[in-house]
């Protein structure tokens, strides 16, 4: 299962990716931040589309829940890293880092 710093290893390496402090989190991000890590590195914050979030939602309950907030509302989506194996985790974070793209590079 996946945890923390699978999570930080595999964001950084994504094209354009930086680690940043964000409150109580670590945030990664390109041009806008698309994930948080939990400071106990036992969860994360994925930003997808509201559709993309209803799907990952419903295809897997038990790792992912919208924020029950504004932003959840908006996409972004908890995540419980154990729920998760290493390539499920890589395809949310490939997914997250398609929305954080410089405008001019989202379409790919």
């Amino acid at each position: 299962m996946a945890n923390g710093n699978d999570l930080r290893r595999l964001a950084l390496t994504l094209e354009g990716t930086t680690e940043a402090p964000h409150f109580d989190r670590i945030a990664f991000k390109v041009a806008r931040t698309y994930v948080t890590l939990a400071a106990d590195k036992r969860s994360a914050n994925f930003k997808f589309t509201p559709d993309e979030q209803e799907f990952k939602c419903m295809m897997m309950p038990d790792a992912f829940a919208p924020l029950d907030n504004a932003w959840g509302r908006q996409g972004w989506t908890a995540g419980t890293l154990a729920k998760l194996t290493v390539p499920e985790l890589k395809a949310a974070l490939d997914l997250a880092w398609t929305h954080a793209q410089p405008k001019s590079r989202r379409k790919r």
